[in-house]
């Protein structure tokens, strides 16, 4: 039992010290949960494609997708393109004062199906999610033996608790950022993030 316990908790610290790294996820989460649009969809997403990811990466598949490097880079070009576009869309929203501000009293018609389809396209194309996910917690619940199932199951759970808190916690700024200058700040940081990542994915860096 504590043995089990032990991995359990290691493979929480693992899997929370790799995902509150700033990311594509985090940013886009961080701002949905501001605007308290499709927070729950979203976070569920995120939640449940890590857990399905870190199985993955438990049973060892990460093993077999490094047989196809050029899939994987495939899929970065893709994710690159796709974050350069949000970021773009970001930066356009910093020049528009207030359009932050009146998106955040609510969903608007067709925003939920929007931001489901963001969060799937920015967790499924972005390589990271599999570097982190797949292969190096993969690669640390292989070490556990027996006990890697009960490491990946801790990994998945601090990526329950971690976007949970950041999706339904962010509600919290909401005072922060009751004004058009703040959500300006916040989509800058929105744009520099997403322009930065995509940049690095289309460039291979």
């Amino acid at each position: 039992m504590n043995h089990a316990l032990t991995a359990a908790a290691a493979g929480f610290g693992a899997g929370l010290s790799l995902i509150v790294a700033i990311g594509a996820q985090n940013a886009f989460v961080l701002r949905q949960g501001v605007r308290r649009d499709a927070v729950l969809a979203v976070v569920g997403i995120c939640a449940l494609s890590d857990a399905l990811l870190i199985s993955l990466g438990v049973g060892g598949v990460g093993a077999v997708v490094v047989a196809w490097p050029g899939a994987v880079r495939a899929v970065g070009l893709v994710g690159g393109v796709f974050l350069l576009g949000y970021g773009v869309l970001a930066a356009r929203r910093v020049a528009r004062p207030g359009g932050g501000l009146r998106a955040a009293g609510g969903s608007a018609p067709g925003s939920r199906r929007r931001a489901v389809l963001t969060c799937l396209a920015m967790t499924w194309l972005n390589p990271h999610v599999y570097l982190d996910t797949v292969f190096l917690l993969g690669s640390l619940a292989a070490d556990r033996g027996p006990l890697r199932w009960t490491f990946g199951l801790g990994a998945a759970l601090a990526s329950l608790c971690w976007f949970a808190a950041l999706g339904f916690g962010a509600r919290l700024l909401g005072r922060v950022l009751a004004g058009p200058t703040a959500w300006r700040v916040l989509d800058g940081l929105v744009a520099l993030t997403m322009l930065g990542l995509g940049l690095a994915l289309v460039t291979g860096a």
